[in-house]
């Protein structure tokens, strides 16, 4: 393997594969990016066994072959040239070396053999999508936060995308919920979904290609089967693509519409931003543990309030929309924050029932979106 390549071209290839390598591994070879030369340019590729990140760049090939060296190291190296360096980069076959030359630096890398590199063999998939990145961004941002951490329950440990239907028009639907909370986005259902089987996407997996698709203007091209999935940015055609494999959480998602109330009619409306604004406020003496919010809610008045024995009290009161009887309620304000913050309109839309009820949040200007949270005693 010879080649000279640009290292502004070897940093973003390096970039985008190696968040996916453990820094510590007991499988030294995971610690390592495989370096494939071939004919149109260079393939960086990394993988944890879980997930695998491929990307193709350009570079002046001058020998194909193939070689895996330390990514984190070659990643430093790259990092800390001088913009606009061209890299030389050869295997050296007799040493098992993989050798750098850029300018007046020359580096040295042990290598193992790229053969026992593993193979994160997608099989076959049964079902091929495309999706705007900006759309997937969307209905991704808008449920992860509600992914638990906990990891007895693992069937919760991702995003839920399956098929749906609204209003009689058939939905890509993402939901996501820790059991204290519930996150629910969705898109028109794209061609070549119909009838996919719902997966679960873990979550490094989302972490992950939401980063990927951060500054990113193209289609995705989705693949999907019963055990994984294939995310192709850029169609995974053309140089400067990347592919990110992975595979999916093997359990069943609950059924989570029997948690979404049908009946809850005590309609609150506030302005959005200044409720996010004053339960940031009057968060701020919540005590750690618990983040304690309540709620007091009567005839165009909403009053928030925090009583800590340990930090003290704080009120605020806004104006709101609401004809029902008085309700007090009370909420964690980090999840309560976490929903607000998702709602786009001008306005956000509270459904109650009573104080030990699950609350409804619903945007106005996204009728797909919809979030569940569960009270807390207050």
């Amino acid at each position: 393997m010879k080649l000279v390549i640009d290292r502004g071209e070897l940093l973003r290839g390096l970039g985008h594969v190696t968040s996916v390598v453990e820094k510590r591994t007991t499988i030294p070879i995971l610690s390592n990016v495989l370096l494939r030369a071939f004919e149109r340019g260079l393939e960086f590729r990394a993988t944890d066994l879980e997930r695998e990140v491929v990307e193709e760049t350009r570079a002046d090939i001058s020998q194909s072959g193939a070689a895996t060296v330390s990514a984190h190291t070659l990643y430093d190296i790259a990092r800390k040239l001088p913009d606009g360096a061209q890299v030389e980069m050869r295997r050296d076959n007799q040493r098992e070396r993989l050798v750098l030359a850029s300018g007046h630096s020359r580096f040295t890398l042990q290598t193992l053999a790229p053969e026992d590199f593993p193979d994160l063999s997608p099989g076959e998939f049964s079902h091929h999508f495309e999706i705007a990145a900006s759309d997937l961004k969307r209905i991704i941002d808008k449920t992860k936060f509600a992914i638990s951490t906990e990891e007895t329950r693992y069937y919760l440990n991702g995003i839920y995308l399956h098929q749906a239907s609204r209003a009689g028009r058939p939905t890509l639907r993402a939901v996501a919920t820790d059991g204290h909370r519930l996150a629910q986005a969705e898109l028109l259902l794209p061609p070549g979904a119909v009838g996919m089987p719902g997966v679960i996407l873990p979550r490094k997996t989302v972490h992950e290609l939401l980063r990927l698709i951060e500054s990113s203007e193209t289609m995705v091209g989705i693949d999907i089967s019963a055990s994984k999935a294939r995310f192709r940015i850029g169609t995974g055609k053309e140089i400067g693509s990347v592919t990110l494999t992975t595979k999916l959480i093997d359990g069943t998602f609950p059924d989570y519409a029997r948690v979404i109330p049908k009946a809850n009619e005590r309609a609150l409306k506030v302005r959005n931003g200044a409720f996010v604004a004053a339960v940031d406020r009057v968060s701020t003496i919540a005590s750690e543990r618990g983040k304690a919010i309540k709620l007091n809610i009567d005839d165009a008045k909403l009053v928030l309030s925090v009583n800590n024995p340990e930090g003290g009290s704080a009120t605020e009161e806004l104006v709101a929309d609401y004809s029902a009887e008085p309700l007090e309620i009370g909420f964690n304000a980090r999840y309560l924050l976490d929903i607000a913050s998702q709602i786009e309109s001008e306005s956000a839309l509270f459904l109650l029932a009573n104080a030990g009820s699950p609350m409804v949040v619903r945007d106005e200007s996204d009728e797909g979106s919809l979030y569940v949270l569960m009270p807390m005693r207050v």
